[in-house]
Order: C-alpha cells, then sequence, then structure tokens
C-alpha cells in the first residue's frame, strides 16, 4: 500500500501553531454571565465556558494534521506535531486543575459554617506564595458586604472564596500566556528561510512548549 499524503509546507504548519496560539491566548478573556449571586466565580466562569471548546478544536485540528502529515514525516513536522502534542496536553492538564479548583470553591461554598461578622484574613488554605493580600477602602467595603448578602455569604467567607477563585484564574491565564507564546515561538522557527528546524542533539533545537515541560518537570523533581 502506498502512502499518497503530501507533507505540509513549513508556512501551512506555522499557520497550525499561529492559529492554536490565538485559540489558547484568547481563552482568559472569555467571558460568561455570571448571577450576583455566583460573583465570586467570575474570575474562573469564562475560561471554565471556553475552555472545553478549544480544546475539542485543538484535537480535531490535531487529529486532521495527523492524518494529513505522511508517516514519515520531515523534521519541520516532527517539530510542529511535537509543539502541538505539548500545546494540547498542557492545557488539557490545566484545565483539569482549573476544574478542580472550581469544585473546591463550590464545596467550599456548600459547607455550612458560623457566620462572621467582618472582614479578615482568609482561613482557606492557598500555596503561601499564591495569596492575595485584600485591603478594602469604605467604598471597597460595602461593595464586598453587599457582593456576600447577594450570594448568602458571610463577609470573610466571600472573600476567601473569591481569592480563590482569582488564584485559579491567575493560574490558568499563566497557563495560556506560556502555551500560546510557546507555540508563537516555534511557529516563528518553522517560518525561518532556512530549509529546516535546528533538530539535533541540542536541547535548544527542541520546539519551545517541549523545553518548558522538561523545566517544570525537573523544578517538580
Amino acid at each position: 500500500m502506498t502512502n499518497d499524503r503530501t507533507a505540509l509546507t513549513r508556512s501551512e504548519l506555522a499557520d497550525l501553531l499561529t492559529d492554536a496560539a490565538q485559540s489558547v491566548g484568547g481563552i482568559p478573556a472569555a467571558e460568561y454571565p455570571t448571577a450576583a449571586a455566583r460573583s465570586y466565580l467570575h474570575p474562573v466562569l469564562g475560561p471554565l465556558a471556553a475552555g472545553p471548546r478549544v480544546i475539542t478544536e485543538l484535537n480535531d485540528r490535531f487529529e486532521g494534521f495527523v492524518a494529513t502529515e505522511p508517516r514519515r514525516a520531515g523534521s519541520a513536522g516532527l517539530f510542529a506535531l511535537a509543539s502541538y502534542a505539548s500545546a494540547l496536553g498542557w492545557l488539557t492538564e490545566s484545565f483539569a486543575e482549573l476544574t478542580s479548583s472550581v469544585d473546591e470553591i463550590c464545596t467550599r461554598v456548600g459547607i455550612p459554617a458560623e457566620p462572621r461578622a467582618t472582614i479578615g484574613t482568609p482561613t482557606g488554605r492557598t500555596d503561601q506564595d499564591d495569596e492575595f493580600d485584600f485591603a478594602f477602602n469604605a467604598i471597597e467595603l460595602e461593595a464586598v458586604r453587599n457582593a456576600a448578602e447577594a450570594a448568602g455569604l458571610a463577609p470573610d467567607d466571600y472573600v476567601e472564596v473569591l481569592s480563590q477563585s482569582l488564584l485559579a484564574a491567575a493560574r490558568i491565564t499563566d497557563a495560556c500566556m506560556e502555551i500560546s507564546s510557546g507555540l508563537l515561538d516555534d511557529a516563528d522557527l518553522l517560518s525561518e528561510v532556512s530549509d529546516r528546524p535546528r533538530l539535533d542533539n541540542d536541547p535548544g533545537s527542541l520546539p519551545a512548549l517541549v523545553r518548558s515541560l522538561l523545566a517544570r518537570m525537573e523544578t517538580t523533581e
């Protein structure tokens, strides 16, 4: 059986990565209507709603890419394949973490607790390097109290779950920006005039996203 599939050009491969980068980069800015009773979830609802759609689109494009690329793909095709697969895996993992964080927030809100009348330091546990330090003026304090009342929460509880929501939103934003930036870096390399990406034994020749993932793995060991 012969393989008559034609490899994508370097320009087409670069466009594939660029389109993926734009899709991922738009996730943090996604909006979703939020009821007043759930205003503490506003920072995460947009990305949470947009993420699955983007992941599905990227996965469909990836499957199309794999089906189109010849089995014996050239170095440029392998380079793009590694970059795209890394981006898709990283994004999927990041949204699993976001979903888990939102689930924790919802569980926290649903747990009966003694109401607290004043706004102080949130008591929920967060990573020590990822804490928000809130200081409210009179107008902001009144706004928090109103929002807490609309959500049916004590002010302290509202601040706590809002801070968790902001942290989750910051994490998914950082992940999306890093993924998008890596895809664009790899697309730029594919767009260079040279005949092929610098694929050799030098770790610097790997796609930017692969290098980022390797670095993350080293820091967690």
